[in-house]
């Protein structure tokens, strides 16, 4: 059994459109899935089904985190239970610096980890893995007093929430088309963040319309997304495919027609 199982997944709108058509993916520790497909496809309704966004409801279908049911759970049960989320377009949370932010974020998964009993990371050790995490991901030591993604350039809301994922240590990281929007640089630190984490304890699935992410994470699995479903799946070699070829000859020109993306 792979660490996440997803089976047979099918995900509406409120208004029963139905954007998710039946997918099945399994990503286990030490393993980054690539999931790539045209604007449109439904890719962001995957992960925002995945991680619990109550704009999308799930009509059929499983995803199971280490064999326990998520789909009944909300969105900060399923975070509690190592499910991490890196957003294409993150969100400002004016008057919350980043540092008191990652310190509720931390001392909420602990707490969940140790039965619902209170176990709050003592400050010297919360600085000292958070100086730490900076210093890793190139982010400068004074965001950390700045209001989360208030006036942040994409390239730093990107970076904080690479190191959001660095601070909670999740068990599976999704990252939605975290590349878009960024530069060389910032693309550089982004994915190099992600490939330091990845390893025997995390397992990550990335989002992507692009190949060139993959240029700096190599996946080992592509999946093609189109229409709401896997169409194709492959090695590495599939990422440079599509870069070169596009995803006509994988789905009927229809199916590429904008719509969720």
């Amino acid at each position: 059994m792979a660490l996440l199982e997803i089976k047979n997944l099918h995900v509406a709108l409120e208004d029963g459109t139905e954007i998710v058509k039946g997918v099945d993916l399994a990503i286990d520790t030490n393993e980054v899935h690539a999931v790539m497909g045209p604007n449109g496809s439904g890719k962001s309704t995957l992960a925002y089904a995945l991680m619990g966004h109550p704009a999308y409801e799930i009509t059929e279908g499983e995803i199971l985190l280490d064999g326990e049911e998520l789909v009944e759970l909300a969105a900060d049960e399923r975070a509690q239970r190592g499910l991490f989320l890196a957003f294409q377009y993150p969100y400002a949370v004016p008057g919350v610096t980043v540092a008191s932010f990652l310190r509720s974020a931390v001392n909420a998964v602990r707490k969940a980890r140790n039965g619902g009993v209170d176990d709050p990371v003592p400050v010297p050790e919360f600085r000292k893995r958070l100086m730490a995490a900076m210093d890793e991901l190139g982010v400068a030591k004074e965001m950390a007093g700045r209001y989360l993604n208030e006036g942040f350039s994409g390239g730093e809301k990107k970076r904080i929430e690479i190191l959001q994922m660095a601070m909670l240590d999740p068990r599976i990281a999704v990252l939605d088309e975290t590349d878009s929007g960024l530069d060389i640089d910032a693309l550089r630190v982004v994915a190099g963040g992600v490939k330091s984490l990845v390893g025997e304890t995390m397992g990550a699935l990335v989002i992507t319309h692009y190949q060139r992410i993959l240029n700096y994470i190599t996946p080992d699995y592509v999946h093609v997304f189109v229409g709401g479903k896997i169409v194709a799946e492959g090695g590495p070699e599939l990422a440079h495919k599509l870069e070169a070829e596009g995803y006509e000859a994988f789905a009927p020109a229809e199916a590429l027609a904008g719509g969720e993306s």
